[in-house]
């Protein structure tokens, strides 16, 4: 990341201010930590694969539309104030595709099998860039839910190795640490 030129990295800081005020006071699941860490790490781990600035922003946003009060439209125009219309215009887009649709809120007749079924298939269609990401947090999640939570790890696990299984044209070589990831964390428990 310190490699980014200096405009990208500009643009990014503002990025992960905004991402942060939208989470608010929400912590990982297991650590006291803010939320963004997750978010940061995802980029993070993407800029050793890519230097497209809307890829790194849809990293630090891809949970702010399912897990925040914020809207498509109010974070695109945040993003029209920082970014080329271009750049809002894909940023946005990862960010809806990598946003889960088949939630409970949205489907509470479903179980989670149903609905995590639903997801795979949808995140399957999805565009190459949006894999890629979902690649990063994979593997970002994989890491901590084997520290933190053993007895739903399994489940996340195998929900992780079905999405790996479908969404196969992303970043090849993120795609392959992905799943040496996951591999690991199923060797763990």
């Amino acid at each position: 990341m310190e490699n980014l030129p200096s405009h990208i990295q500009h643009v990014l800081d503002q990025v992960t201010e905004f991402a942060d005020r939208a989470h608010g006071e929400q912590t990982r699941k297991y650590t006291p930590d803010r939320y963004i860490v997750h978010p940061i790490r995802v980029m993070k781990m993407l800029c050793e694969y890519t230097s497209d600035i809307s890829m790194l922003a849809a990293a630090l946003l891809h949970d702010v539309l399912e897990d925040t009060a914020v809207t498509s439209d109010e974070m695109s125009h945040f993003l029209e104030g920082i970014m080329l219309s271009s750049e809002v215009r894909k940023t946005t887009r990862l960010v809806e595709e990598l946003t889960d649709v088949y939630v409970k809120s949205a489907f509470p007749h479903l179980n989670r099998r149903q609905r995590k079924e639903l997801e795979v298939a949808r995140i399957s269609k999805t565009s190459r860039d949006a894999q890629t990401i979902k690649y990063a947090d994979i593997i970002d999640n994989c890491i901590e839910i084997v520290k933190y939570d053993r007895g739903f790890a399994g489940k996340f696990l195998y929900e992780c190795r079905e999405i790996l299984s479908k969404a196969t044209h992303g970043d090849k070589k993120l795609y392959e640490k992905a799943k040496l990831v996951l591999n690991d964390a199923r060797t763990q428990l």
